[in-house]
């Protein structure tokens, strides 16, 4: 995928952007961010549209580029009730809770199927909340997830059509897919009024990289301070950092090994377990995010979280 990096003046106006010429249209009241009839009035770009969503690469729909979108119907198939879907979803809440209150505006960046948007959904009153994504084959996924009000758009991470709108964005699991995953994270900070919130989540530690990673069609696994070091040049200040399921990290390290040999598929214990393991796994990472959100910070994880302040 490729794209320019956003050129939006972070103290000015605050609406939707133009991909085309970097106007900023203020958003009045409850009209969606991004009206499916919108044109922007200095340069006359018009924005497509397909299937009631407003679409700003259109070129890149349903290509594998970042994901496979035919992984969407298995994906969606397991996540509900799954452990580490579960516990996940269990923390970005809680983060989501203790760091930033007040939010009213989200945009998920890469919300696939909708799983941890619909938690979120459920976790307040938003006054916008909005999930993009690039394939709208998962968005046709995540519509019938969500409740109505929700507002869907399809884009490319690396260009978000938006300045300084949301006080709260995020991506999960998302930005180890794409190549120049600093573009994405300035392109949320551009979207982000300054004070606001950014809650990322990625795959952890290069040693663990198998080919599950081949798989997912990841582009890295990060580093322990990577992903801190890059949140913090596109703008942000660093106010909570820790590995996710540190607990399940041995039976993450067996799972590698015993992939190694193998062909790129996902692995089977992994991916989808039996019921019983699948409660015991839930029980353990549940305990995992309430140590974490009551104080506890895991030096290595198969996951790292970071949330940031827009500065």
């Amino acid at each position: 995928m490729g794209g320019r990096v956003p050129s939006v003046n972070l103290g000015a106006m605050a609406g939707r952007r133009c991909l085309a010429c970097d106007t900023v249209e203020p958003v009045a009241g409850l009209e969606p961010v991004w009206p499916l009839d919108w044109r922007c009035p200095t340069c006359g770009h018009a924005t497509a549209e397909r299937d009631g969503i407003a679409m700003f690469a259109p070129e890149l729909a349903d290509t594998v580029s970042g994901v496979d979108p035919k992984g969407f119907a298995a994906l969606s198939r397991v996540e509900d009730g799954h452990f580490w879907f579960v516990a996940r979803s269990e923390l970005i809440v809680g983060l989501t809770r203790k760091y930033f209150p007040k939010a009213r505006k989200l945009v998920e960046i890469g919300c696939g199927t909708g799983t941890v948007l619909r938690e979120l959904a459920a976790s307040r009153h938003w006054e916008r909340l909005v999930g993009s994504e690039l394939h709208p084959s998962g968005l046709n996924f995540a519509r019938r997830r969500l409740p109505s009000g929700v507002e869907f758009v399809q884009m490319d991470a690396r260009q978000i059509p938006a300045a300084n709108l949301f006080d709260l964005t995020g991506a999960f699991d998302v930005i180890e897919h794409i190549a120049d995953d600093e573009a994405v994270l300035r392109g949320m900070r551009a979207a982000t009024e300054p004070g606001g919130g950014i809650i990322i989540a990625v795959p952890q530690h290069p040693w663990l990289w198998s080919p599950a990673d081949d798989f997912a069609h990841h582009q890295r696994r990060y580093r322990r301070g990577e992903l801190e070091d890059k949140i913090r040049r596109s703008g942000y200040e660093i106010l909570f950092s820790s590995s996710f399921t540190a607990w399940l990290l041995p039976l993450m390290a067996i799972s590698r090994l015993i992939q190694k040999g193998k062909a790129a598929d996902v692995d089977a214990y992994e991916f989808a377990p039996s019921p019983i393991v699948n409660r015991v796994l839930t029980a353990i990472l549940r305990a995992e995010v309430w140590m974490t959100l009551a104080g506890w910070r895991w030096p290595a994880g198969g996951s790292r979280i970071v949330v940031g302040r827009a500065v």
